[in-house]
């Protein structure tokens, strides 16, 4: 909703009243002497955070009883509050940044990054490329899938100082080659060496699509990074690119694709789902909110807040009755979501590795959307964001609250370190998809059952310093009409 239907949507549920009586006897209580009182501003930004989560956070009855005045740090303050269920709750001081990364525009320098333990023994770290942006400071610098990052600016890396290859706005990055010995040892072997300067960019979430022909199929391939709302017309050029190319099967690369808008997630499944499902509009998920919300949705029959359905509009739709998708631990939120939501209607394949286990969905949540009626009050903390968790999420089946991710049907390990380009048919987890549709082993995919240089799996990988946030899925939340899952 816009400024104005706030001012309804806090007199619809009675939950409010409560609350603001809560915060009036709080603030008529004395002040506790042995307790330190937190500043003027940061009790602004306190009142906010409890505000906002008694009203709309899924589980508000759960919050504890912390009085916000003495909270002197607004981010610890926030994470108390925060559920032991909920992994994904956040909160910024710079909410410009958080929604600019929810559009695909970041200060990156384009790469995304898996990050290793070099021995069980040390905390040293490598990171090795899982995929690059076109047109960005990465890709220009020559930077590829499966190179591994040994050092930057002529340190070492290792597990305190490795984001800084996400966050930082210029930095000089050494590219090596790692190799075990006879023993098991590792040797690491320095290469050349970029200067990389982080880019405000705009990024397209189809990074690459391919088509291949192999036993009598023609199979398309599409890797999708991230669900942005405002890039569905990549997603309709991409699959209307098949069409036209007479393609008999599609393989969906998922593996790292964090999350992102429901909008994009709802488009991508009407484009590929069953024309008579999509036309029919048929059920994609129901949502389940905290008490309050979920039972006036409900009385009020606002089924828009409590369902989503196909889209029959899409202007691409491609009618297919079974898909691939790739998967891995970097497959959260809208991935799952599509995942899930598709495979009541249709045959859905998973190759890879589990994917990561997010079931919920969020809203964005600015102090001028809450505190519309006084500029004064909220001009001083308007920097501040809150990304809540507001509800979880269901498909057709029922199937929610899956915590331990989505094992796939066939498993596949991605070997970053050996690892062949996105959309290469020997790619091993798209190797094996092939192998699934044709039912004839791609030859050059034994190399994917090489062991690995390092055993350890991935630690933590990531893009960009907004990387917990991608994991969000953004709704159409009903205070500001803004759409983050």
């Amino acid at each position: 909703m816009k400024n104005k239907n706030m001012k309804n949507w806090k007199k619809i549920l009675f939950v409010l009243s409560i609350t603001i009586g809560l915060f009036a006897s709080c603030s008529d209580d004395s002040l506790d002497p042995n307790k330190t009182e937190a500043s003027a501003l940061t009790k602004k930004v306190n009142r906010f955070i409890k505000e906002v989560m008694s009203d709309v956070y899924l589980w508000n009855s759960e919050l504890p009883n912390i009085d916000y005045r003495y909270e002197t740090n607004s981010v610890e303050y926030f994470q108390k509050l925060m559920y032991e269920e909920d992994k994904w709750s956040y909160i910024t001081d710079d909410i410009v940044a958080l929604e600019n990364s929810f559009e695909g525009i970041e200060k990156s320098y384009g790469w995304s990054l898996a990050f290793y333990y070099l021995t069980e023994e040390t905390n040293d770290v490598v990171a090795v490329v899982e995929f690059v942006y076109p047109n960005t400071p990465a890709k220009n610098a020559g930077i590829k899938r499966g190179d591994v990052i040994i050092s930057y600016d002529g340190n070492g890396i290792n597990d305190t100082n490795y984001r800084e290859l996400l966050n930082s706005e210029n930095i000089s990055i050494t590219v090596g080659e790692i190799n075990s010995d006879s023993l098991g040892n590792i040797n690491v072997t320095p290469g050349a060496t970029s200067n990389l300067i982080a880019m405000d960019l705009n990024l397209n979430p189809v990074v690459k699509t391919n088509v291949v022909e192999f036993e009598g199929h023609k199979i398309g391939y599409m890797f999708y990074a991230q669900y942005l709302d405002n890039y569905t017309n990549a997603i309709d050029t991409a699959l209307q690119s098949m069409i036209d190319k007479n393609v008999t099967d599609l393989v969906l690369d998922l593996r790292y694709n964090p999350g992102g808008n429901i909008n994009a997630a709802r488009h991508l499944c009407s484009a590929l789902a069953p024309t008579s499902v999509v036309e029919n509009e048929s059920k994609l998920v129901t949502y389940q909110w905290n008490k309050d919300y979920q039972d006036y949705w409900v009385a009020q029959q606002i089924m828009y807040r409590i369902q989503v359905d196909f889209d029959h509009t899409v202007d691409v739709k491609m009618g297919l009755e079974n898909i691939h998708i790739l998967t891995g631990n970097g497959t959260a939120s809208a991935s799952e979501l599509t995942i899930t939501g598709l495979s009541p209607y249709m045959a859905v394949t998973t190759v890879g590795d589990t994917t990561y286990g997010k079931y919920t969905g969020s809203i964005t949540l600015k102090p001028e959307e809450w505190y519309e009626d006084d500029p004064d009050y909220y001009e001083e903390i308007s920097n501040w964001g809150l990304q809540p968790i507001v509800l979880r999420y269901a498909n057709a089946w029922g199937v929610t609250d899956f915590k331990d991710g989505f094992a796939p049907n066939i498993p596949v390990y991605d070997n970053l370190f050996n690892a062949y380009p996105l959309g290469d048919m020997n790619d091993p987890l798209f190797a094996a998809a092939i192998e699934d549709i044709t039912g004839t082993s791609v030859f050059a995919a034994t190399k994917s059952v090489e062991k690995p240089v390092i055993s350890s799996q991935a630690f933590d990988r990531g893009f960009s310093k907004f990387d917990k946030n991608k994991r969000e899925m953004l709704i159409e939340s009903p205070v500001s009409e803004m759409d983050n899952f």
